[in-house]
């Protein structure tokens, strides 16, 4: 009888130990994902910046900072409202987010070391993925699959959390001075890789300003976007520009390119500030809505 009652534990033990987890093969599989992502994302290697002809870069400028460590966990059970508790089961089909926009400032600040100190410093709750000095040194502080704090409260088209679907990248300039030539060689040597890398769209690369109208103003006027759209990095207005037609609405064209036009005169000087640049009023004269309109066209198509 004893060995009857010791067969059927032994036997209840195995159906339990194996109804435990039914998933422990796959749960492998997604450890093993989980930590060739961590290494990828705490990777702190150096990445070469690409020449991009006709711009030369110094390749000494392609020297990084180490990437913050960072790490993943698992999710354990969360206790719902209506009293359900939810059960954990890794899947074995996921990857990182990828960017979709990228967003370029000027640092507003006086020096690359300056800027590395706001960026490492709690109470100031701002950070980038790069920082780009007056020379052409390229910093990154952020792997670029992480979410960096350098949009703050900004929106484009229907995106109300551009810091979740963007890379930042800082320009070491205080915003009253142009753009040095090796520091507009690197971005674009850098705009190259990520592009590339994240399958970024043309029109996605934009100015702090332009998804903060009213409240940045970055990068400055002197800022030379229509250099960097002959390249591949952003759109720019036809150099002859069609007349738009008479019953052309300007607010609801901005708001399709992506502003948000709830201050339309803000939206309009940050479309200036971007497209037009020798006058960021918001004044609405015939060469602003022309351009208004090149740049809705090139939106739509």
């Amino acid at each position: 009888m004893i060995k009857k009652h010791l067969c059927y534990l032994i036997l209840a033990i195995i159906i339990t130990s194996c109804s435990t987890n039914p998933y422990k093969t796959t749960e492998k599989v997604y450890d093993q994902q989980l930590k060739n992502l961590e290494n990828q994302i705490t990777s702190k290697d150096p990445q070469p910046i690409p020449a991009v002809s006709p711009v030369i870069i110094d390749t000494t400028y392609a020297q990084q900072l180490g990437i913050i460590k960072d790490t993943l966990s698992k999710t354990g059970s969360t206790y719902l409202v209506n009293g359900i508790t939810t059960e954990w089961v890794g899947t074995v089909n996921f990857n990182l987010r990828k960017p979709s926009f990228i967003i370029i400032h000027h640092t507003a600040q006086d020096s690359l070391k300056q800027t590395i100190s706001t960026f490492t410093k709690t109470k100031t709750q701002v950070s980038a993925h790069y920082i780009i000095s007056e020379n052409g040194k390229v910093v990154q502080m952020l792997n670029d699959y992480l979410r960096a704090w350098h949009a703050g409260a900004s929106t484009w088209g229907k995106n109300t959390d551009i810091n979740s679907s963007s890379i930042g990248i800082e320009l070491d300039n205080n915003g009253f001075k142009p753009f040095t030539e090796s520091q507009i060689s690197s971005l674009v040597a850098l705009l190259t890789k990520l592009k590339k890398d994240y399958n970024i769209p043309t029109q996605n690369i934009l100015g702090h300003s332009d998804i903060a109208p009213g409240r940045k103003q970055d990068p400055s006027a002197l800022f030379p976007w229509k250099t960097l759209a002959e390249k591949g990095f952003g759109i720019w207005p036809d150099e002859v520009l069609e007349e738009a037609p008479f019953d052309f609405k300007i607010e609801p064209a901005l708001r399709i390119i992506g502003y948000n036009t709830k201050n339309l005169s803000a939206a309009i000087m940050a479309f200036k500030l971007h497209y037009i640049q020798t006058d960021v009023t918001a004044t609405l004269d015939r060469k602003t809505i022309d351009t208004i309109y090149s740049i809705y066209k090139k939106q739509i198509q």
